[in-house]
């Protein structure tokens, strides 16, 4: 019998239950986007929210994180300039250093972040503000979940909503979407990180797992 895979997330994918232990609540603001030159995106959720309020935002130069979150700034006819290759919010910010000379850039981000993106870039004497755009929330949950399953946990908050809910059983195992999200896990949970920073690879390396 293949093990039980858990998705803490909304997608959807074949053989794979959602377990939706967060929300993701948009914050919109008046801010003038066309006073930047560039803007970084780090989450597919800051392109959701941003496009819900300001349109202009798809005039600006746009740099993402990684490729899924560069192919949603395409899907959504933004003016995506570059994608980072570590998919680390530390690291991307190293990669960021060269393009963002002279320009006045926007960080649009979530309430919580756990990268130092925006004190690594200033320090840089890159000239960088912050857009807080959206907030992510726990849900209270209470479906039973089976003994010897896969949980993939997609970002840090994805596990402090988990551990809201429910208590690790030792026959449960892990699949993290980057080191970051790992981090955040109990030291004594066995887990693996996928070897890209997608949920698709995630799913992929849980259902390796599953037999």
């Amino acid at each position: 019998m293949p093990k039980k895979i858990y998705l803490l997330n909304n997608l959807k994918f074949d053989g794979v239950e959602n377990l939706e232990v967060f929300g993701i609540e948009y914050l919109p603001s008046e801010i003038n986007i066309n006073n930047y030159d560039a803007l970084i995106f780090t989450s597919k959720n800051a392109i959701y929210s941003i496009d819900s309020f300001n349109k202009d935002w798809k005039n600006i130069e746009s740099y993402a994180i990684a490729p899924k979150t560069a192919s949603i700034i395409q899907q959504y006819d933004g003016n995506l300039v570059f994608t980072g290759v570590s998919s680390h919010g530390d690291s991307f910010a190293q990669e960021l250093i060269p393009f963002l000379k002279d320009k006045k850039v926007l960080y649009i981000r979530a309430s919580k972040t756990v990268s130092d993106l925006t004190e690594i870039l200033k320090s840089s004497n890159i000239d960088i503000e912050e857009l807080v755009a959206y907030k992510t929330s726990c849900k209270k949950v209470d479906k039973k979940l089976e003994n010897n399953s896969i949980f993939v946990f997609t970002s840090p908050s994805s596990v402090q909503c988990f551990f809201k809910n429910y208590n690790w059983h030792e026959s449960y195992y892990a699949v993290c979407i980057g080191e970051t999200t790992a981090k955040y896990l109990p030291s004594e949970i066995k887990y693996k990180i996928s070897s890209k920073t997608s949920i698709e690879e995630c799913i992929k390396v849980a259902q390796e797992l599953q037999i």
